[in-house]
């Protein structure tokens, strides 16, 4: 079992829970994710928590990826997994089943 620490960063998110926790993935909100380029600030806290999850094994997902420049911002700053409306909008399980067919061989979803 995989234990995954979702908007991180928001509402009751704490430090704590990367330390007393088996957290396996910590998710970045979108909240981070869409003010990055904006605010220097956010980009600096976006940053550490990349850096930090790193350095305790952690895997980071960003939530929110919506223009190709965010997708970029993450990519450099070694953001492990990006998902989002530049990706792909919620679908049927039917059309998610189908989606691995009309990618090409290399493609990650």
């Amino acid at each position: 079992m995989l234990l995954v620490l979702d908007d991180f960063g928001t509402g009751y998110s704490s430090l704590s829970y990367l330390r007393d926790l088996p957290v396996h993935k910590v998710k970045l909100d979108r909240c981070f994710v869409e003010k990055t380029a904006k605010d220097h600030r956010i980009a600096a806290i976006v940053q550490g928590v990349i850096t930090m999850a790193h350095h305790m094994d952690m895997t980071v997902v960003a939530e929110g990826i919506e223009t190709l420049e965010q997708q970029q911002d993450l990519a450099r700053r070694h953001c492990d997994i990006l998902q989002g409306y530049l990706f792909a909008r919620p679908m049927p399980l039917a059309e998610l089943k189908q989606l691995p067919d009309l990618l090409p061989v290399d493609s990650a979803i």
